[in-house]
C-alpha cells in the first residue's frame, strides 16, 4: 500500500476512537459524577522516501491524548441524607482494593458492617484517610458544608475532599473512580458539599448524539476514499499486466 492508502487508514483508525469516545460519553449520560472525553489529534508530517515521492511531505492522523471536560455536571436534590455533592473543585476520598482512589458520585449508602460505602461497595475515607463508620444507633446523618458528619449521638468524623494540580492527569477507573496518576493529593481547605444532592453526569446528550453521528459520518467518507484508492490500485495494476501481455 502507497502513502495515501497509510494516510487514509489513520484517519480511519482516528474516526473509530473518536467514535468511541462519543457512545462512552452518551453511554455515561446519566452516571453521578461522570466527566465527559474528547480525543485530541493532529497532524503527523512524515518525509515521503518512495519512488516518485522524493521531497514530498505525508500528514497522517496523530492519535495525541484524551482530554477531559471538567466542567461540572448539574447537582439534583434527591433528599436521601447520604447523598453529597462538591460544589466547586474537589473529589471524595475512596479505599479501592487497589489503593486510594477519587470520585465526585457522592452517592452514598451504608454496608451490613455499618461504614459508609459507595456505590460499588468501596469505603468513604475520612480526613485521616481512614473509613468512615456509622453505628447502629446513629439514626439522624447530618452532613455539613465543610464534609463534618454529625448525627444526634454527636460528630461521626470528617469526609476528606481532596484536590490535584492537574486534574487532567487523573487516570479514569471504570466511569466513576479516578487513578491519581503520580500526583500528591491535596486536602481542599474549605470544601463546599450540599447533603441531599448527587452531581449528575457534564455530558448533555442531544449534543454528545450529534457528535457521534458526525464522527460516523466522516468514518463512513474515509471509508469510501480508501474503496477508492483500492479500486484505483487495482486498475492501475491492470493496466500494466496488459501491457506486458
Amino acid at each position: 500500500m502507497d502513502s495515501p492508502g497509510y494516510i487514509i487508514l489513520s484517519r480511519l483508525s482516528a474516526q473509530m476512537r473518536a467514535s468511541s469516545v462519543a457512545a462512552n460519553n452518551l453511554a455515561n449520560a446519566e452516571t453521578p459524577g461522570f466527566r465527559a472525553s474528547r480525543p485530541v489529534f493532529s497532524e503527523l508530517v512524515t518525509r515521503q522516501n518512495g519512488v516518485g515521492a522524493q521531497g514530498r511531505n505525508a500528514a497522517y492522523s496523530w492519535d495525541r491524548a484524551t482530554w477531559r471536560d471538567l466542567t461540572p455536571g448539574p447537582i439534583t436534590t434527591t433528599g436521601n441524607p447520604l447523598d453529597v455533592a462538591i460544589q466547586g473543585s474537589g473529589y471524595f476520598a475512596i479505599e479501592t482494593p487497589g489503593g486510594e482512589r477519587y470520585t465526585r458520585a457522592g452517592r452514598f449508602t451504608i454496608s451490613a458492617e455499618g461504614r459508609l460505602v459507595d456505590q460499588q461497595g468501596n469505603a468513604v475515607l475520612n480526613v485521616n484517610s481512614q473509613p468512615i463508620a456509622i453505628a447502629a444507633g446513629d439514626a439522624r446523618i447530618e452532613i455539613r458544608g465543610d464534609g463534618t458528619i454529625r448525627s444526634e449521638n454527636g460528630v461521626i468524623g470528617q469526609l476528606r475532599i481532596v484536590r490535584f494540580e492537574d486534574e487532567q492527569d487523573l487516570r479514569a477507573e471504570g466511569d466513576r473512580l479516578f487513578d491519581a496518576g503520580g500526583q500528591e493529593a491535596e486536602a481542599v481547605a474549605r470544601p463546599s458539599l450540599v447533603q441531599g444532592a448527587v452531581e449528575g453526569s457534564n455530558v448533555r446528550s442531544v449534543t454528545e448524539m450529534t457528535r457521534m453521528m458526525a464522527e460516523l459520518r466522516e468514518f463512513q467518507i474515509a471509508s469510501q476514499f480508501l474503496d477508492h484508492e483500492g479500486e484505483r490500485q487495482q486498475s492501475a495494476i491492470d493496466r500494466l499486466l496488459r501491457r506486458r501481455s
